[in-house]
């Protein structure tokens, strides 16, 4: 982190983060590591997959598994970058 002598500038950090979109989805996502964490569940290396997506309306409860990252990041995306279906992309073979 650079040397700065002025204070940090919470209030606009959280303006910009919230201008980005990562509010409330991001805090599910917390909220869903958070519920592994305390269970004691270990989930080095696994993705925690919502079963219906945040982006469809998902929440935390009872909508929760782990997956390995390349099938919980193979989904087909729209342009705004939400899920179009809630099945993996066709894994391709040859």
């Amino acid at each position: 982190m650079p040397y700065v002598t002025k204070p940090r500038p919470y209030k606009k950090e959280y303006s910009q983060q919230l201008d980005r979109g990562e509010g409330p989805s991001r805090e599910k996502r917390r909220e869903a590591r958070a519920i592994y964490d305390k269970a004691g569940i270990d989930r080095k290396g696994k993705d925690i997959d919502h079963k219906v997506p945040l982006s469809k309306g998902g929440g935390t409860k009872g909508n929760l598994k782990l997956t390995s990252p390349s099938a919980n990041r193979s989904f087909s995306r729209k342009a705004d970058h939400s899920v179009k279906n809630n099945a993996p992309k066709a894994t391709r073979t040859r």
